[in-house]
């Protein structure tokens, strides 16, 4: 018999627009992969920034900062993965505003812009969040088997990156419950839950984040918890009028102008899609699951959840097959 595991959380309802925070000194923007988005920065009152220092730079969860762009009077300068992607809106002589195209699943986090006169200097921080799901994952190998770079390796091969504590966080303020401890970005492992039972922890804890606090990244082996956002791109299970092995499946979304689906993708439709097939279908990974959001008899009949049927021997002629279609 096959064993079916499931995963299912809820992610709070985002939108594009910003919230003052803090006395207006910290903003939060809510985005979508691929979006154009403004961070605000303004210096108020009699003061031009003419001739001031802007600096808008990424907070790292190391306590480090990653230059975004400098502005020196005329002179500008952007760097990084930011270059050609970033610039200041600029709409009057007091706008320090950032305008970010295209976004990316590593933009999100916190920005500050600092603007330096010598007279009427002013920090502002502005928090980034993409719409998105977070999800656990491990390898054909089994459970606890990645170490930290295996682990950002294991995300983004499933259009993913490692989630951040605030990702998990948030999916278990919103319901997440998953005993298996994996990899979060800032180099600690964690798991989430929300109906403390004896294998996790055991019956008399509390609800919440179990915390293995920091490990080592190349010895020690946990899952991970990836972060993917919404797609840019077609999600779709592929009629097919017989089962497939793994590599008849990634031959036959080829003939279809597509590409073998990822669990990122299949995550991100779920959720954010709402897409419903009761088909197991093959995945990139070589992995098998369906995904579910109108829970029914024979088809998770008791939560919407991705299911998992397992990583089977790849010749075996079992199964469908999800395709991804990028947009041109």
């Amino acid at each position: 018999m096959i064993a079916l595991f499931s995963f299912a959380l809820v992610v709070c309802a985002s939108s594009l627009h910003a919230e003052a925070q803090d006395g207006g000194s910290r903003t939060k923007v809510y985005a979508n992969r691929g979006d154009n988005i403004t961070l605000p920065c303004r210096l108020e009152g009699q003061s031009s920034l003419f001739g001031n220092r802007i600096k808008w730079a990424k907070l790292e969860d190391d306590s480090s900062e990653t230059n975004v762009l400098i502005s020196m009077g005329a002179h500008k300068k952007t760097y990084g993965n930011f270059q050609n992607r970033v610039y200041l809106l600029e709409v009057d002589d007091n706008d320090a505003t950032l305008v970010i195209t295209d976004l990316d699943l590593n933009d999100y986090g916190t920005y500050r812009c600092e603007i330096i006169n010598g007279m009427n200097d002013k920090i502002v921080e502005v928090d980034l969040e993409l719409q998105g799901v977070v999800f656990p994952y491990s390898p054909r190998l089994g459970r606890y088997n990645l170490n930290f770079q295996d682990a950002e390796t294991a995300c983004l091969e499933q259009d993913a990156v490692v989630a951040s504590f605030e990702q998990l966080y948030g999916e278990w303020r919103n319901g997440m419950d998953w005993c298996n401890a994996g990899w979060l970005n800032d180099g600690t492992v964690k798991y989430p839950i929300t109906k403390p039972r004896e294998p996790c922890g055991g019956v008399r804890t509390s609800a919440g984040l179990r915390n293995y606090g920091r490990q080592d990244k190349s010895n020690s082996r946990y899952d991970v918890f990836c972060f993917t956002a919404s797609l840019k791109g077609r999600f779709y299970y592929l009629i097919q009028p017989k089962k497939l092995n793994f590599d008849e499946a990634v031959n036959t979304c080829k003939r279809d102008g597509a590409e073998i689906a990822k669990v990122g993708h299949i995550y991100a439709a779920w959720k954010l899609q709402g897409y419903d097939r009761c088909d197991a279908g093959w995945l990139a990974d070589g992995s098998v699951r369906y995904p579910i959001s109108r829970p029914r008899k024979n088809c998770s009949p008791t939560e919407a959840a991705v299911r998992f049927v397992g990583f089977p021997d790849k010749k075996q002629k079992l199964y469908g097959v999800y395709c991804y279609k990028p947009q041109p």
